[in-house]
């Protein structure tokens, strides 16, 4: 951990919503003046789109059904840990892109990278505030390979739906946006299950915060359900995994989101449509917070730092 350079990670599994927190990081950081270096998860994945299809095959071909990018064999984990811990050292460290579609690819047209593949590794500018990734593994552990990600994270957040959730928003997301079937993507997700349950699973119990969308719908048969339920058909629990080191003011919280609750003595339940907010309420203080001991630790008066 850093107080000098911090790093805040959001981890999520594939569809859990990941992309939700990361917009409102963005308004946060807008309005407190906070330039983040954005590291993107799939960045670190081993293989690009062509290679990743090859791979599975012949791990299929040798008899292996639970090759995926959510395991330690199709990412750089040791990578990741070595840019979170610079990144805190020195505020620097080396980050690319993964290209994911036609849309993004047209700035690197002249580079001859097209969708599925990764630019080259650069150094990220010098003067960023904190680093800010997103994606699958920012609090994973691989103790085969002495790989410990979330050491160097200041705070971490993790999104994570109940697994019927999830697997509807993926089956409703890649058959109609992305064209695959249902069977195509049902062999997806339970390709990914092993990995699911030993790689991503145990990260939660790390986060500082977790946001678990649980819908007040029935998805007991989440491969024939017609729509995926809306923000006003859910709940949103956020469990704060040490509330006194934020000095989480809970009584504001209730205040301030209508139909709040608490369930537990750390743990707050808000309305589904009501998550953008409560997210924005959460992280605001705590960044300024991360902010004003970076602050203190230059040397410079509050607010000094901040754009």
């Amino acid at each position: 951990m850093s107080k000098k350079y911090p790093v805040v990670v959001v981890t999520g599994s594939s569809g859990a919503g990941t992309s939700t927190v990361k917009e409102a990081f963005g308004h946060v950081f807008r309005r407190e003046g906070i330039l983040p270096a954005v590291v993107e998860g799939d960045s670190f994945h081993r293989y690009n789109r062509a290679e990743m299809k090859k791979m599975t095959a012949e791990a299929e071909l040798e008899g292996c059904r639970r090759f995926s990018h959510f395991g330690p064999e199709a990412n750089l984990f040791q990578e990741l840990e070595d840019l979170l811990r610079t990144y805190g050292e020195s505020g620097r460290g080396k980050r690319r892109l993964y290209i994911h579609n036609e849309e993004e690819a047209e700035a690197y047209r002249h580079l001859g990278i097209g969708p599925g593949q990764f630019t080259p590794w650069e150094e990220i500018p010098e003067g960023t505030d904190l680093l800010f990734y997103e994606g699958l593994h920012g609090c994973v552990v691989d103790k085969a390979n002495g790989v410990n990600v979330g050491q160097y994270a200041d705070l971490s957040i993790g999104v994570v739906p109940v697994i019927n959730l999830e697997w509807i928003q993926k089956i409703h997301r890649d058959t109609k946006e992305r064209g695959y079937s249902e069977e195509a993507v049902m062999d997806t997700i339970l390709r990914r299950m092993y990995d699911y349950v030993h790689t991503i699973i145990p990260q939660f119990t790390l986060t500082d915060i977790n946001f678990q969308r649980v819908p007040v719908v029935d998805t007991s048969d989440p491969i024939v359900a017609r729509d995926i339920p809306t923000a006003d058909e859910s709940l949103v629990v956020v469990r704060f995994r040490a509330p006194e080191r934020f000095g989480v003011d809970f009584p504001y919280f209730l205040q301030m989101l209508h139909g709040s609750w608490m369930s537990r003595r750390n743990t707050l339940v808000v309305p589904g449509g009501k998550m953008g907010l409560a997210m924005e309420l959460v992280l605001t203080p705590i960044l300024r917070r991360i902010m004003d001991d970076k602050e203190q630790v230059l040397g410079k008066g509050p607010g000094a730092v901040r754009r």
